[in-house]
């Protein structure tokens, strides 16, 4: 599986961004702080679905595993991961067991773990009911990936979350 890991580069204002377990962001602006007593030069992101804003040290950008949007040539490698609906096997573990794996999953900010999130509990729920926790997650994978796979394919989101929407239910026919 790919890697969309943190870039050690360096963002400009305008530039979109994923902060990871918010989605994609736009850098509206670089700015210099004082917190504590240290100065800092931050990036300011307005998270795009929640309008959250989100101060990130500049010099922190690979800790907090802020990274740049998937390229065009990437975004395949997403589509993959969430037709492996065959391979899926619906495990043993409790609810609460899967929610924390998921949920480590999507901290990560990786959009291929959060691919795997999304289909797993997709075609988990046509096996059985997911508790309210697994429902959550599963709309916020969906909410993710639709958003920045949209930003990269350059797509509307509805677009994006008919595609989506069509792997799963061509999957579990």
């Amino acid at each position: 599986m790919p890697k969309s890991s943190p870039m050690n580069r360096e963002f400009k204002v305008g530039d979109m961004a994923v902060y990871p377990a918010h989605g994609v962001g736009q850098v509206t602006s670089i700015e210099n702080k004082e917190i504590a007593g240290a100065k800092a030069q931050f990036y300011i992101l307005k998270i795009m679905d929640s309008g959250m804003t989100i101060m990130v040290p500049t010099k922190n950008v690979r800790n907090v595993g802020l990274r740049e949007v998937i390229g065009p040539d990437e975004v395949e490698a997403v589509y993959a991961i969430l037709r492996e609906c065959g391979e899926y096997t619906i495990t043993e573990q409790t609810w609460n067991r899967r929610y924390r794996e998921y949920m480590d999953k999507i901290k990560t900010g990786s959009i291929y773990e959060i691919a795997e999130v999304l289909r797993d509990l997709s075609m988990l729920r046509y096996e059985k009911e997911l508790s309210f926790g697994e429902r959550k997650m599963l709309d916020t994978a969906r909410n993710l990936i639709i958003k920045e796979l949209a930003i990269a394919q350059e797509e509307e989101e509805v677009e994006v979350a008919g595609e989506i929407d069509g792997i799963f239910a061509n999957n579990h026919r």
